[in-house]
């Protein structure tokens, strides 16, 4: 039967080309927009991992209420203890102390009075300890643009762009003027060894990149720090598990009192990463949806031209003895062989291009300038199994609807009336 039915389209391409055309087009479109979507959030949820927040982060309870501000004051003591304790509770777990601090960078001129000055936004790493994950997560060894890394107390990392507009390059003096943990103003003079560029627009900006140790002892925080990052080994974050590691930590410690005691969040807790993410995949399945019913209706209209010019075929055959039902189930078949063969054309069409898009990614720099959120400049897509199947959905799915309705009409043919219609 199969044989037979592929004989036909392949006989009479009228009945197949539209449809074949229009299933692999939009199979294609799907898996691209899956790819390319699934790359998008990945992007973003790494950056904002790498760059803000961890997989998992602990903070103090009055820290997390208002962490968007990074409020030192607020910042989590005894960090050397409380990062042992986590190291072994959580071995799977890389763990790694970080300070966000603001201020204003000023640079000198040759007498010593202010020539310029920028806003800056900070943040203090372990760049020393060769155990630390820090240079890896930030890619640093990767983003130098000029100069190198620190190596010794008091230097500092610059984003590429901002040291530029200071007119300053590697070697300079840069003053850090910002405030303390307790409140108090610090002025406090660093050297710049390098200038970086992160393909972040929000890190491009204004970031200074400093060691933690020089940071605690400029901004009076001794054993102190005002987010504990984790990540899992293993790279790639897991919500569920993230979830279930922050909902045991805090249930462990309900009965610490105090707005200073610690507390883990997961990734998706943090800056409504969560709502996004969300909103992200609901867009998509919007989308899906629509292929589905664009496609099905275009496959409608193709089937009813299709019923018309075989209008004398269905006739015949009802003629010949050939149940309205066997018909009818048979219409439906062709459009499933279509369906297939169209939506496997169109997945690897789709899959060459998400495949390009993966590798070489598509820059919108210039038009992430003014974003707040941290996600890299170059977005790719991303091939994950799913997308090798993802084109089937709306391409069976709309060939099965479309033949299913325009295929109702075989139905209202009458046999008694069929002798007349060929005399006519």
């Amino acid at each position: 039967m199969i044989r037979f039915l592929l004989k036909g389209l392949l006989r009479d391409r009228s009945r197949s080309l539209l449809p074949f055309i229009t299933v692999m087009l939009g199979s294609a479109l799907t898996v691209i927009g899956f790819s390319w979507t699934n790359g998008a959030m990945s992007s973003m949820i790494e950056s904002g991992a790498r760059f803000s927040t961890g997989h998992v982060k602990v903070m103090s309870r009055a820290y997390a209420k208002e962490a968007d501000q990074a409020p030192n004051d607020l910042a989590l003591a005894g960090a050397g203890s409380l990062l042992a304790g986590l190291a072994r509770e959580y071995p799977n777990l890389d763990w790694t102390p970080r300070i966000a601090f603001g201020g204003l960078i000023d640079v000198p001129d040759a007498q010593g009075e202010t020539r310029v000055q920028g806003p800056v936004a900070g943040l203090a790493v372990n760049l020393r300890d060769p155990g630390s994950p820090e240079r890896g997560l930030l890619n640093l060894d990767k983003a130098v643009v000029r100069g190198r890394l620190p190596e010794r107390p008091g230097e500092i990392l610059l984003s590429d762009g901002f040291a530029a507009r200071l007119g300053i390059g590697p070697g300079a003096t840069a003053t850090l003027i910002s405030a303390t943990m307790y409140g108090s103003l610090v002025v406090q003079n660093f050297v710049v060894a390098g200038t970086v560029r992160f393909g972040i627009a929000v890190m491009d900006r204004g970031a200074m990149i400093a060691d933690i140790d020089d940071m605690r002892g400029a901004l009076d925080m001794a054993d102190s720090a005002g987010e504990i990052l984790g990540f899992f080994r293993d790279s790639p974050y897991r919500r569920d598990e993230a979830a279930s590691l922050a909902a045991g930590f805090n249930s462990a410690r309900h009965g610490d009192g105090g707005e200073f005691a610690p507390r883990m969040v997961s990734l998706h807790e943090q800056s409504g990463l969560a709502q996004t993410l969300d909103f992200a995949a609901q867009v998509y399945s919007l989308m899906l949806v629509f292929f589905i019913l664009v496609m099905s209706i275009v496959l409608w209209n193709a089937g009813l031209m299709s019923s018309l010019r075989r209008y004398g075929e269905f006739g015949i055959r009802l003629a010949l003895g050939e149940d309205h039902g066997r018909l009818y189930r048979s219409l439906i078949a062709e459009g499933t062989i279509v369906g297939f063969l169209g939506s496997a054309a169109g997945t690897a069409l789709g899959l060459a291009v998400s495949y390009y898009l993966q590798n070489t990614g598509f820059d919108l720099g210039s038009m992430l300038k003014n974003a707040s959120v941290i996600v890299t400049d170059v977005l790719r897509a991303r091939v994950t199994p799913a997308s090798y199947v993802i084109g089937f959905v709306p391409g069976l799915a709309a060939t099965f609807l479309g033949k299913a309705v325009s295929g109702i009409g075989i139905y209202r043919r009458e046999t008694s009336r069929l002798a007349k219609e060929f005399e006519g």
